[in-house]
């Protein structure tokens, strides 16, 4: 595959612009992946990866990194499969080494997006326990339309609580005003107590816990279709990534005590624009984007990590982000609150996710079937005058 790294006329700006622009490339980890959607790390200390793959297979690839990778889970028959269905997410708990506890987010037969908690096999590292299935809950998805903005994104917040990404249900032509309704879980972001070995609780502190008619796990609001999010695993601090409607993509950041209570916006607003164009609204209480791009860049935005990692320390605290269409790849830095970023790379991959290792390097899911790693060996400094 050829990868293009810069993108001239970006790089050219931002060094115009006295930035520390990274240079990255991609180094291939392994490939013939059939729909990879994802790749995590257990935090085990065992150095392995776990790769998600849309038709429902999750995949173990041993810290060798030179043997195929080995099927963790086959849960293919309770996905439907694909356009924005199947097998979406898979996180490991925080205590995995010694619990074996693992959380799935897919789209059901059904239709529906379902969250369940799986447990390894107690006598194999590398094997889960189809068994031990146990279904959270299901988010029932509507079915008058295309199936479409299912979100599906589990991390573990730095509070040890499991936050669940779940897009607004609603088609493409579309709009409804479900991401504003609390008594919906569509187009929301959700916090959850998983600490019990069964079913979950809600955590009290939950923002709308006693609000009649709100749902109670709902954490935030206001989202279209958050696709992929995560926490600074050095600040805590929230970045979503919310695919937009008709001409703006975004980047949500915040810290962690911002994320709680918070509403994006959709529909109202798309990005930090008026929804639909031409259309007055009013922001105040909306927390608007920290970045946002135009259509004219891309059409499905994929959010990524803020660089925690020691390899590359030229990348250390740059959140990266990319688009699924254009394979555009950008880096962004804050200074006193405000955001700014810039293309590093233009690629030809079709990025549908970004993953993180135990040690915080960060990885590529091409859609097309390869995982890549992330190398940033060098910076292409502002030249001096």
């Amino acid at each position: 595959m050829k990868l293009s790294l810069f993108l001239v006329t970006f790089l050219t700006a931002a060094a115009a612009a006295g930035a520390d622009v990274p240079r990255i490339g991609f180094k291939p980890v392994v490939g013939g992946l059939d729909r990879p959607v994802q790749v995590v790390s257990a935090n085990d200390h065992l150095g392995r990866l776990f790769i998600a793959e849309q038709r429902g297979r999750i995949l173990v690839l041993s810290s060798k990194r030179a043997e195929a990778p080995r099927v963790f889970l086959d849960m293919a028959s309770l996905v439907s499969c694909c356009e924005n269905g199947g097998l979406l997410s898979v996180v490991f708990h925080p205590a995995y080494a010694t619990n074996g506890i693992f959380f799935v987010l897919y789209v059901n037969a059904d239709g529906d997006t379902a969250v369940a908690r799986y447990h390894r096999q107690a006598i194999s590292p590398d094997s889960a326990d189809p068994a031990t299935a146990e279904i959270l809950f299901v988010v029932p998805q509507p079915k008058d339309n295309v199936p479409n903005h299912h979100g599906g994104t589990l991390q573990f917040g730095p509070d040890g609580y499991l936050y669940i990404s779940i897009g607004d249900g609603g088609a493409y032509v579309r709009v409804t005003n479900r991401a504003q309704e609390l008594q919906h879980l569509l187009g929301k972001l959700l916090r959850i107590d998983v600490s019990a070995e069964r079913s979950y609780r809600v955590p009290p502190d939950n923002p709308f816990v006693g609000t009649p008619g709100a749902r109670p796990e709902i954490w935030s609001f206001g989202s279209r279709n958050p696709w992929r999010f995560s926490f600074d695993r050095a600040s805590g601090d929230l970045f979503i990534g919310d695919v937009g409607q008709d001409a703006w993509e975004e980047i949500d950041a915040v810290t962690y005590a911002q994320s709680r209570g918070a509403n994006y916006g959709w529909p109202s607003t798309e990005g930090s624009h008026c929804y639909p164009p031409g259309a007055s609204c009013s922001t105040a209480g909306l927390t608007l984007p920290a970045l946002e791009y135009h259509r004219d860049l891309g059409c499905s935005v994929t959010g990524g990590y803020r660089y925690r990692g020691t390899r590359w320390p030229t990348l250390y605290g740059t959140y990266l982000y990319a688009d699924f269409c254009s394979g555009r790849i950008w880096a962004a830095n804050s200074r006193d609150a405000h955001w700014s970023s810039s293309v590093i790379a233009d690629t030809d991959m079709t990025i549908v996710s970004f993953g993180e290792d135990e040690d915080g390097e960060l990885y590529v899911v091409d859609y097309a079937g390869t995982v890549y790693e992330v190398n940033a060996p060098a910076v292409r400094r502002r030249a001096a005058r």
